[in-house]
């Protein structure tokens, strides 16, 4: 399974770096649509990643927030 989670991960990487470049927000859909034709392990492990690194992003986002709210006051 490793190729296939290897495959996934840099799929969702890439797709995620398109998103931002072109911003596409649901880009990510797309390209989980053009997957399922053909894979539909590959596409629910990319969409997994997808989430993954997503979600993460997120909550990254929402720590950085509160905590500069906590420095300012």
């Amino acid at each position: 399974m490793a190729t296939l989670e290897t495959l996934a991960s840099k799929l969702a990487e890439d797709t995620i770096a398109a998103m931002a470049e072109t911003g596409e927000d649901r880009l990510f859909v797309e390209v989980g649509t053009l997957l399922a034709a053909s894979s539909q392990s590959l596409e629910e492990a990319y969409l997994t990643e997808v989430r993954i690194r997503l979600a993460a992003r997120a909550a990254q986002e929402f720590l950085d927030r509160k905590r500069a709210s906590a420095r300012s006051g």
